[in-house]
């Protein structure tokens, strides 16, 4: 068993999203998206940090600043049980995932807000924009404002922000990614057979999808600087793709592109999709290399 401790402390009755940020020593980039969101936010937010290990300062540093709530995990929990395990702590309708390498610009969260309330109800997945230095995400802004903290240029990319919006794009996935509380529990968060956690967040996209889910939109004027894989390339990788195959019988590249149109200009509610007899058997021929 994980030994772990919760500690709540902020009062969060006029906060408006649940912030889960997962970070495992890597503490100036945590400090880094921290400040960003308490700067360029537009409303008040709970933020959760879970602390994996946190010998490089980052407990104490996190147990020092009282307006965070966090879990403490002794060892590495990876990103699924981390996620799961702050649900006794949130304390708003809206559950927002984000790593803990990302610079959040201002007015982020308004623009999510604002998408919401035009939805009009709880049945959505939403993602912020990622610009990240390299790549080729159809649904980021590729633009390199430094790779690291120490090359970060803040205030070019402020000074650019308006030259960095893009249109709404179909196929939320990636984080920052908000849903409600309700679709969260209704789903059981994140799934655990993919720990520590790769291709669990195009899983997570699949269980609402059964669940009838049918907008899964990226706004491209709520923008989120991610310098890119400061944890995940520190971890021994799960074999993602292959249990997303042979749990779902298709592949997660066939999912997002057939099922959510992933970077393609944004369709309110995705309509369902029949795949071919030709293209289910490509799947079950997938799902055969996965077991063999």
């Amino acid at each position: 068993m994980f030994e772990l401790i919760k500690v709540a402390r902020k009062d969060c009755s006029k906060s408006k999203f649940s912030i889960l940020i997962p970070s495992w020593n890597n503490l100036d980039y945590l400090q880094v998206c921290i400040n960003s969101i308490l700067k360029n936010s537009v409303f008040d937010h709970q933020i959760i940090v879970v602390v994996n290990d946190g010998n490089d300062g980052t407990l104490e540093w996190v147990k020092n600043n009282q307006i965070l709530d966090y879990v403490h995990a002794k060892e590495n929990i990876g990103i699924c049980y981390a996620l799961n395990i702050c649900r006794g702590l949130i304390k708003t309708d809206y559950v927002l995932y984000a790593n803990d390498d990302m610079y959040f610009l201002p007015n982020w969260d308004k623009i999510l807000a604002d998408e919401i309330e035009k939805i009009g109800h709880k049945n959505f997945m939403l993602s912020a924009t990622m610009i990240e230095p390299t790549g080729e995400n159809p649904c980021s802004v590729i633009r390199n404002y430094g790779n690291d903290i120490k090359s970060f240029r803040e205030a070019d990319l402020l000074a650019d922000q308006e030259k960095l919006y893009r249109d709404d794009w179909n196929g939320s996935t990636w984080p920052p990614n908000i849903v409600h509380i309700d679709n969260w529990d209704l789903v059981g968060g994140m799934s655990i057979e993919y720990s520590p956690g790769m291709y669990s967040d195009p899983d997570l996209s699949r269980k609402l999808w059964e669940a009838g889910i049918r907008i899964f939109k990226g706004k491209g004027t709520s923008l989120v600087y991610h310098f890119a894989c400061k944890s995940t390339g520190r971890i021994r990788k799960n074999k993602g793709q292959k249990t997303f195959v042979l749990k779902w019988n298709i592949s997660a590249k066939t999912f997002q592109t057939k099922y959510l149109l992933r970077g393609q200009s944004v369709v309110n509610e995705l309509p369902e999709i029949h795949l071919t007899t030709t293209e289910k058997l490509k799947q079950l021929i997938k799902r055969l290399k996965a077991v063999f």
